[in-house]
């Protein structure tokens, strides 16, 4: 082999890669291992910059946590939820429901319910007919192609909204014309006229509308409709079933708050919360691995014991119980209508949920105060969502401290990540030094192991000549 085949390549400008054909040494892992001392670095700031993308994503998820719970507590300041306004409810509204419609009554009311309204009904056999032809129906007309089917004929009537009827076609081949109106239509009801044979009326099968039949209060009464507004002033009813046992009592309520909305909301600001608190609660009391594997084990735990967390945690736990100033006594705080939570971790309290500083709802406490003192507990929810909204925007709101971390975790990432290329540069540039410089040492000294050769066989050829 020549020097020249272990110099730099000359097409490319690079040294090729060096095996100690020359020297003996193992040039390839002498580079390499020098290279990976260098690159030490370089591996503590991919690390860095992993933990930092660690921390930033799960601050984004606590941020996020925290923005949909002060979305749903700024709902309590809403006006609209503390709308006067009347309920009604029925003992069984699956025979009588009732909602308002104005301004009802107050009190109870005893329904009965004796008929229900119904529609009229013909039924007919039908024959498809060999020709096209004309049927009028409640006087209006729908043409029946040759050859067309009882469930083709019903669709057509079904489907037009100017028709008076429904169409049903039966397996046995018969269509029943039903009006869509309920109540009584006396004996003249859903005319058909029909110059052919298509359909036949089935005697004795015909059956006229009636109304619905009740009383309210003993008085009795009746609708064309299962749908009656006239019964009880500003009530509309339901029917649904008869009442053979005995009168449906409908209960109408004095203007005030929907309990079942202040509820509701109530209700899901609690579920999320608990959410929330369950989410910080796990990053800071989970403890990173003692020796990582990799990078994507850098998300466990890179929130273990943070300082900020734990103080928004603390915070939070005080506005539930703290009474707030200014209000009166015994509605100046949630506890008073029934959202009650445990003091901070390690109080001493045995309710694991109490440790975790959990919220729960007693709704019959809320639907006693809404009821009792409705203008207070307006007072209080507004003036203490506002304390609590305020307090979960500056943690996690825009331009609050979690979006600073955010952002400032942001930047040193894209610090890092020039510095890092930066680095990677200067150490391709020294590891191509390293490679020409072992290449050119073992260039010469293949040289000069070739020069020696050529002399100790020149001295052999001269010995043996005798000279």
């Amino acid at each position: 082999m020549s020097a020249s085949s272990l110099g730099v390549n000359a097409a490319t400008g690079a040294p090729i890669t060096i095996s100690g054909l020359a020297s003996g040494l193992e040039t390839t892992k002498i580079i390499a291992a020098l290279m990976a001392a260098e690159r030490e670095p370089v591996t503590h700031l991919s690390d860095e910059g992993a933990k930092l993308h660690a921390e930033q994503s799960q601050l984004q998820g606590v941020q996020s946590d925290l923005q949909q719970l002060a979305s749903v507590v700024s709902e309590f300041s809403l006006p609209s939820l503390f709308e006067s306004a009347q309920s009604v409810s029925s003992s069984e509204p699956g025979r009588v429901s009732a909602a308002t419609s104005g301004g009802a009554g107050v009190g109870g009311y005893e329904v009965e319910v004796t008929k229900l309204a119904s529609s009229a009904q013909r039924t007919f056999t039908f024959t498809s007919p060999t020709k096209e032809e004309t049927i009028t129906i409640e006087g209006e007309k729908f043409t029946v192609k040759a050859g067309e089917s009882a469930e083709e004929f019903a669709s057509k009537i079904d489907t037009d909204s100017s028709a008076s009827v429904y169409a049903a076609a039966l397996e046995n081949g018969s269509v029943v014309l039903s009006s869509r109106a309920t109540g009584n239509t006396g004996s003249e009801f859903i005319k058909v006229s029909d110059p052919g044979t298509t359909l036949v009326e089935r005697p004795g099968t015909e059956r006229q509308g009636k109304d619905a039949e009740f009383t309210v209060d003993g008085v009795p009464g009746s609708s064309s409709s299962n749908t009656v507004t006239d019964a009880i002033a500003g009530v509309t009813l339901t029917l649904s079933g008869l009442t053979p046992t005995g009168p449906v009592t409908i209960d109408v309520q004095p203007p005030g708050p929907n309990a079942s909305a202040i509820e509701a909301q109530v209700q899901s600001f609690v579920r999320l919360y608990n959410l929330t608190v369950e989410a910080i609660q796990t990053q800071i009391q989970t403890k990173p691995p003692a020796k990582v594997q990799s990078t994507g084990e850098y998300s466990t735990g890179i929130l273990f014991g943070d300082v900020e967390l734990t103080d928004l945690l603390d915070g939070m736990r005080d506005t539930m119980y703290e009474p707030a100033a200014g209000l009166e006594a015994g509605m100046s705080s949630p506890f008073d209508i029934g959202i009650s939570t445990g003091a901070p971790s390690g109080s001493g309290t045995s309710s694991q949920a109490s440790l975790e500083g959990l919220l729960t709802l007693d709704p019959e406490k809320l639907a006693e105060a809404v009821k009792s003192n409705p203008a207070g507990v307006e007072t209080m929810l507004q003036q203490w969502s506002q304390g609590l909204q305020g307090m979960v925007d500056a943690a996690g709101g825009p331009g609050g401290t979690i979006e600073a971390r955010v952002t400032g975790d942001g930047s040193q990432i894209t610090q890092l990540t020039s510095q890092i290329a930066t680095m990677n540069e200067m150490l391709a540039q020294r590891e191509r030094a390293l490679q020409a410089t072992y290449a050119q040492l073992e260039a010469v000294i293949s040289k000069n192991t070739a020069q020696g050769d050529w002399l100790t066989s020149q001295e052999e050829s001269l010995n043996k000549q005798g000279i």
